[in-house]
C-alpha cells in the first residue's frame, strides 16, 4: 500500500494532527482520548470475510503477505548503505541474465502448487532501483535465478527469486521473481473518516517463521506516543486494529509516521487471512 500526499493530509486532518495544537484544546487542556474499543469493527470485518467468496479466492491464489525483497545476511555495513537501500538507490555494474523460462512454480508445504509467469531479471532490478540521485548507492554486479521462502496468504511457500550480488556483501539480495495476483474485491468497505478511532496500517513487514507473530508498519502522527495494534482472531481470519496512543500537548507538525509493531497470536497464522480493520482489506507487503 502506497500512501499518497492527499491521503496523508486527509488522515492528519481527521486525527486533529494537521494543526498547531495536538492533544490539547485552545486553552491548553489535555484532550487525549482513551484507547478506542476496536472489537466491534474487527468483528464486522471478520464476519464479512469468513466464508466469503473473496476469502476463497484469497486462499487459492498467490498473494504474498511479506516484502518481496530479502536483504543480505550481513546488511548493512554502514549508514550510507542503509540510506541507499531506504531510497532504493542502486547502480548496475554488470550484466543481467536473460529469462531462461516463461513460467515458474510456487510450492506450498501442503504440496499444493501454482505455475505463474516468471519475472525477468531486468524487471526485478527495475523494481528495486527506484532512486536516481548521486547520493549513496548500492552496486549490483550480477544476478542468478534461485529460490527463497516467502509468507503468503496460504502459508509459507517456496518461490523463485533473483539473487542479486551486491558489491561488498557475501550473500545476495533476493527479489521474488513473481508478481502477485490482483486481490479480490473486499466484502466490506473501510471505516469513514476515522470515526471509530482506527488508523490505517501501512504494510506487512514479517511473519515469524513459526507463524506465531506478525510484524506490521503502523501509522501514527508526530504528537503522540506511537501506534498500538489490537488483534481479533477467528478460525478464518486475524483482524488487526491500529490506533494511536498518548497524544501530547503543544505544537504539532503535519507528519504521517510509521513504526514497526509486533503482534503475538494465540496460534500460528497458517492460511488465515490477515486483515486491516480500518480498510477491511488484507494486509500485504510492498511490491
Amino acid at each position: 500500500m502506497r500512501t499518497t500526499s492527499s491521503h496523508i493530509v486527509g488522515t492528519l486532518t481527521a486525527l486533529g494532527l494537521f494543526a498547531t495544537g495536538c492533544g490539547a484544546d485552545a486553552a491548553g487542556a489535555d484532550t487525549s482520548e482513551p484507547a478506542p474499543d476496536t472489537r466491534p469493527r474487527a468483528l464486522k470485518v471478520a464476519r464479512a470475510w469468513d466464508g466469503s467468496p473473496a476469502a476463497e479466492i484469497w486462499r487459492k491464489g498467490y498473494f504474498p503477505v511479506a516484502d518481496p525483497v530479502q536483504l543480505p545476511e550481513d546488511a548493512f555495513h554502514d549508514d550510507a548503505d542503509k540510506e541507499a537501500y531506504a531510497s532504493r538507490n542502486f547502480v548496475l555494474r554488470g550484466d543481467l541474465p536473460e529469462r531462461s523460462a516463461k513460467d515458474a512454480r510456487v510450492t506450498w508445504r501442503s504440496g499444493d502448487s501454482l505455475t505463474l509467469p516468471l519475472m525477468g531479471a531486468r524487471e526485478a532490478y527495475e523494481r528495486l532501483d527506484r532512486g536516481s540521485s548521486p547520493a549513496p548507492h548500492l552496486t549490483v554486479t550480477g544476478a542468478k535465478l534461485g529460490e527463497t521462502t516467502l509468507a503468503t496468504s496460504r502459508g509459507p511457500a517456496t518461490v523463485p527469486a533473483w539473487l542479486f550480488t551486491l558489491d561488498g556483501y557475501d550473500t545476495p539480495l533476493k527479489r521474488v521473481a513473481l508478481a502477485p495476483a490482483k486481490p479480490p474485491r473486499s466484502p466490506i468497505g473501510p471505516v469513514s473518516h476515522l470515526s471509530e478511532g482506527l488508523f490505517e496500517l501501512d504494510k506487512m513487514v514479517e511473519v515469524a517463521a513459526d507463524g506465531g507473530s506478525v510484524t506490521v508498519l503502523a501509522h501514527h502522527g508526530a504528537c503522540d506516543d506511537g501506534p498500538a495494534v489490537d488483534v481479533l482472531e477467528t478460525d478464518g481470519s486475524v483482524v488487526l486494529s491500529g490506533y494511536v496512543t498518548g497524544q501530547e500537548e503543544g505544537p504539532c507538525t503535519a507528519q504521517l509516521l510509521a513504526r514497526k509493531v509486533t503482534v503475538e497470536l494465540d496460534r500460528p497464522l497458517g492460511d488465515r487471512i490477515l486483515l486491516d480493520a480500518y480498510t477491511g482489506r488484507p494486509v500485504r507487503g510492498s511490491d
